[in-house]
């Protein structure tokens, strides 16, 4: 029978509602199934089929065929006509109701027909259903099979995932142990990934190379590498730059170095990733820490020279010089470096740390107001000094004073004191840059005895007074243009270029100093006692005297 040859609900439905008026005055009407516990509509007649009835909708249809309970049995139309239900049964029950009408009751044999027509279409309908089911089983079957399969590749995936994580972990983990520091995080990297890494601090300085090729040569350029950091910072993840990924090392929020791993060939992926973002973190641990220990070994090589260069009764002082990795034992000189228009940060005492280092200097060094003060092992060898800071700094705007050497930590005092002093004779000289070594002051030394200090001022007091006190009445500069006369050796043109004047006007101060002081600058004695007084002048200041 063509209704078992495989066809689904709806074509099975319409064949049987074909089949209807072959059988004898009965119409098909509609065909309701019973779905969910409610019986739908499945079917209706086509109004073009035999016959040209359209379908007549029953009233309340789902009451009426629950009043059949499941049996054949008429029902009711809008209109006269006679109605009945026919059951569509199965192996498992009632599925449905085959509706047909006719303008009078059909016979006995009539009705029989239709009655045999409904036996398999129930069938064909259960079979069609199960068919539905079989492939709805299938399909679920296989999507379910498909889902465990992709589950199984993700669980893989994630166990390797996990795997490498781990491993990852382990590497860095022993790395920090062993306190390799920036080389061993370097090393690391590069076996898990078989990618050259490049450790750099934060302004691009190699600090650590491991793999296959050269380093880089130079340092990045200042904007370009502010510009990739930045860029990293907001990415918050790893970022390309032309052959590098670079990752940042960050602590509480500081940028304090960068990872790169060498990739030209982009083959970096997620591992890498993970693996550069986990060294980042090591590498942050590592330089946060080394910060941490060169802060506290600032802050005491600090509370030490402050100690030393005013005086200090604590026996432990060697100790504490030795915790710090420097011996006070020996000969000892203080130097004082300052430089015009630089203060004395971080940037200008890393500078002056790096000079002393180059030049092989055993020395503590600390922050004391402007000036960068050094307790230096040996000879401090100052216009060395001077030119190395001059080179880190990239000026030579700067000055140097080198106090005396001593033997015990008690005479660091005086050594700081007489290298301050040599610092602002250096300062108030021509040239004010370069090193001033205090045992090299000549005249100038009498300034450092505390004692003499009224006699001083008395001696310039006496051969000067007039003077100053003439250029503070009258607002000339006669005491300048003395001293500078007498810095030039008493040439008149150096001395007339010094002071940016003319010869004449030069003549014309060197008279009225004569007639102000009632001084001859051809008298030798008269000569000599105001050359000293203006060199005594120029170094204490005329606010001092």
């Amino acid at each position: 029978m063509v209704m078992f040859d495989g066809r689904e609900e709806a074509e099975i439905l319409r064949l049987a509602m074909a089949t209807v008026p072959r059988l004898g005055p009965c119409r098909p009407e509609a065909c309701y199934l019973l779905k969910d516990g409610r019986f739908q509509l499945a079917a209706v007649t086509d109004p073009n089929a035999d016959g040209g009835h359209a379908r007549r909708d029953m009233a309340r249809a789902d009451e009426q065929f629950t009043v059949l309970g499941g049996e054949d049995g008429p029902v009711r139309f809008r209109e006269d006509d006679w109605g009945w239900a026919v059951a569509l049964r199965c192996a498992s029950g009632l599925i449905g109701y085959l509706v047909v009408s006719a303008e009078r009751p059909p016979s006995d044999d009539q009705r029989f027909l239709v009655y045999a027509l409904a036996q398999p279409t129930g069938a064909a309908l259960y079979n069609a259903d199960s068919r539905r089911r079989d492939r709805e089983y299938a399909w679920q079957t296989l999507r379910v099979k498909e889902e465990r399969e992709a589950t199984n590749e993700r669980l893989t995936a994630l166990v390797a995932e996990l795997e490498q994580q781990r491993t990852v972990h382990e590497v860095l983990a022993r790395t920090s142990v062993a306190e390799d520091g920036e080389d061993g995080i370097a090393r690391a990297v590069f076996q898990l990934t078989g990618l050259p890494a490049c450790v750099e601090d934060r302004f691009g300085n190699l600090l650590a190379w491991a793999g296959p090729g050269a380093p880089a040569c130079g340092k990045p350029e200042p904007l370009r590498r502010e510009q990739l950091l930045q860029e990293a910072m907001r990415a918050l993840s790893p970022v390309r730059d032309k052959d590098r990924l670079v990752g940042l090392a960050r602590h509480h929020g500081e940028i304090l170095g960068t990872i790169a791993l060498i990739d030209p060939a982009t083959e970096a992926g997620e591992a890498e990733e993970f693996t550069l973002e986990h060294a980042c973190t090591a590498l942050a641990l590592e330089l946060a820490h080394r910060r941490n220990l060169a802060d506290v070994e600032l802050r005491l090589r600090r509370e030490l020279v402050n100690d030393l260069i005013t005086g200090t009764d604590d026996s432990a002082t060697y100790t504490r010089a030795e915790a710090v990795g420097h011996d006070l034992h020996g000969m000892h000189h203080v130097a004082v470096v300052q430089w015009q228009d630089t203060p004395a940060d971080e940037r200008f005492m890393r500078a002056v740390s790096r000079a002393a280092q180059a030049l092989g200097m055993r020395s503590l060094l600390a922050r004391r107001s402007e000036t960068a003060v050094l307790i230096v092992q040996g000879e401090p060898h100052g216009a060395a000094l001077y030119e190395a800071v001059a080179g880190e700094l990239d000026s030579r705007r700067g000055a140097v004073g080198i106090g005396g050497p001593c033997e015990v930590t008690d005479g660091l005092p005086r050594s700081f004191d007489q290298a301050t002093r040599a610092l602002s004779v250096r300062r108030r000289s021509q040239p004010p840059y370069g090193a001033t070594d205090f045992d090299q002051l000549g005249l100038y030394r009498i300034l450092a005895r505390g004692d003499d200090g009224r006699e001083v001022e008395q001696f310039v007091r006496e051969w000067l007074g007039h003077l100053l006190d003439y250029d503070v009445a009258h607002g000339t500069d006669l005491v300048p243009t003395l001293t500078q006369y007498f810095d030039c050796g008493g040439n008149y043109d150096k001395t007339a270029r010094a002071l940016a004047i003319h010869r004449s006007t030069l003549r014309y101060r060197l008279q009225r100093i004569h007639e102000v002081s009632g001084r001859r600058l051809n008298d030798v004695e008269s000569r000599l006692n105001l050359q000293v007084a203006t060199r005594i002048w120029k170094v204490s200041g005329s606010a001092t005297l």
